[in-house]
């Protein structure tokens, strides 16, 4: 399989996305493919920054590094990626504004649990809840990894 670029996009990149960003590379590495994975926000606010404490916490115990830094998702990156994934329906929304229309390639999280009705559409935003729900996040993206590289895999 030739190298694939995936992006992964919540609201303001400091959660969910550059959770997904870790677990799929992490995933990625350990079945030996080759797959460039990034990730951003709709929302510019905390770019710079590193992921929330609590979710690099918890992301910490399951043996992921959340490493990279927040940045706004550009008209450009939806032309970039094979795949774009948000985390929700209004993320999804705003990622097709941005690409001009519906693109194929922009799908979200819950697309690769659709095996497993126990998953919610949208993956909910820790920010402000309780720890557990940083757990949650990372559960739902674990369990959708193996489907995210099943697609790419496809596309070669």
């Amino acid at each position: 399989m030739n190298s694939k670029r995936v992006l992964f996009v919540c609201l303001g990149n400091i959660c969910r996305s550059p959770t997904g960003e870790a677990v799929l590379r992490h995933v990625a590495e350990r079945d030996g493919v080759s797959v460039h994975v990034d990730s951003a926000g709709t929302i510019g606010y905390h770019a710079g920054h590193r992921a929330d404490q609590r979710m690099r916490s918890a992301a910490a115990v399951r043996g992921y590094t959340l490493d990279s830094r927040a940045r706004q998702v550009t008209q450009r990156d939806m032309h970039q990626h094979d795949l774009v994934i948000a985390m929700d329906r209004e993320n999804f929304s705003h990622l097709q504004q941005l690409a001009g229309g519906a693109g194929k390639h922009i799908l979200m999280l819950s697309d690769f649990l659709k095996s497993d009705p126990q998953w919610p559409r949208d993956v909910p935003d820790p920010y402000y809840g309780e720890s557990d729900g940083f757990d949650y996040v990372l559960d739902m993206i674990e369990a959708a990894c193996p489907a995210i590289l099943q697609k790419l895999s496809e596309e070669s």
